[in-house]
């Protein structure tokens, strides 16, 4: 009730805004809403169905094995197409989260038989990963459901960083990071926009925005977890090319919104700001969070900010645990760096104080 009260006055005050020019059609934006409330569910469960998803997927495989029945390399890539198009009909058909938990059961299963009956037939990883992001591609605009769309966007980022690996293009890491966090910032700073395009299916566009920053962070992972790519001390800067200045061009939208003008008060900001970063060029996955962090903070969205925290954490306690520095190098920078984040808290504590009070 409560709802449909303010579906009613934010279309009474756009009317005054926009005077006679404004058409509508109050009972179908009514349903939409209601409709969109019933296809929402915590963050919890959706996790839960991808996890349950997960464990069937794991059980079926189990009894192919027991049974003998992957044997027929032919048979799993027809079964495993089967299990997919099951899938995304039965997104399309029925919106329920029970169907939901299934039909994600039902398109693991079938990809999965699908990459195990092409590596039996001995077909290349790169048209693997091809087919692969064809059908995540393919899913995305046929059903718009937020699970599978969330799996067809981890699906295709996972295929890239497959090939970065098959083809030892460990460098490109830092390419796979750098359109992600262009990506990531674009489809944040213009959620208004992109709800507004009707191109863009505004069902995709949760699904996507968590999609790319789960693909982002393990991206970061890459980067920030020295050993699992032989880069050298001189390269593992390549990614702060892109991270660093995203992060102070951030800063700056927040400035402006927080309303600060005076030019020594943005002079301070911006040389903390700097100070801070400089010591993250060599661990480009802690500015990387941060961004994450501050996107969330920006448009007020509390599961990328829990996301970003922790991706935070992890990463400055992988920096802390780097043999390539001394622990005392280690120490004196991330000491500096609290002391700078801790002023830059204060000083903006303080000022948004101000603000509330005027």
């Amino acid at each position: 009730m409560e709802n449909d009260i303010n579906i009613r006055k934010n279309i009474e005050y756009i009317s005054k805004l926009e005077g006679n020019r404004f058409k509508f059609n109050e009972n179908k934006i009514e349903k939409e809403y209601a409709d969109s409330q019933k296809e929402k569910s915590s963050i919890a469960i959706k996790i839960l169905s991808i996890i349950g998803g997960f464990l069937a997927t794991l059980a079926f495989l189990g009894f192919l094995l027991i049974a003998g029945l992957y044997d027929s390399e032919a048979g799993l890539v027809i079964t495993g197409s089967l299990f997919t198009g099951i899938a995304i009909w039965l997104n399309v058909e029925y919106k329920k989260l029970i169907i939901d938990t299934l039909s994600v059961s039902a398109y693991a299963i079938g990809l999965f038989l699908i990459v195990f009956g092409l590596t039996a037939l001995d077909i290349g990883g790169i048209t693997i990963c091809i087919l692969l992001i064809l059908i995540a591609l393919l899913t995305i605009g046929i059903t718009k459901s937020y699970i599978l769309s969330f799996i067809s966007v981890l699906t295709i980022n996972g295929c890239f960083i497959y090939l970065i690996f098959d083809n030892d293009v460990y460098g490109l890491i830092h390419v796979y990071d750098a359109i992600l966090l262009v990506l990531l910032t674009y489809v944040f700073l213009n959620e208004a926009k992109l709800l507004a395009d009707k191109r863009f299916p505004s069902k995709l566009y949760n699904p996507i925005r968590i999609g790319l920053m789960i693909s982002l962070i393990t991206g970061l992972v890459f980067v920030g977890q020295r050993g699992i790519f032989d880069f050298g001390i001189k390269h593992i800067w390549a990614s702060s090319i892109i991270t660093i200045p995203l992060t102070i061009y951030l800063i700056s939208i927040i400035v402006k919104i927080i309303g600060i003008t005076n030019t020594k008060l943005l002079y301070l900001i911006y040389t903390l700001s700097i100070l801070f970063l400089i010591p993250t060029a060599l661990s480009p996955a802690i500015s990387g969070a941060l961004l994450i962090i501050l996107l969330s903070f920006l448009v007020n969205y509390k599961t990328g900010l829990v996301i970003g925290i922790i991706s935070f954490i992890y990463f400055i306690s992988q920096y802390y645990y780097d043999l390539n520095y001394t622990l005392l190098t280690k120490s004196i920078i991330l000491f500096v760096s609290g002391i700078i984040f801790l002023l830059f808290y204060l000083f903006t504590h303080k000022k948004l104080g101000q603000n509330e009070k005027v």
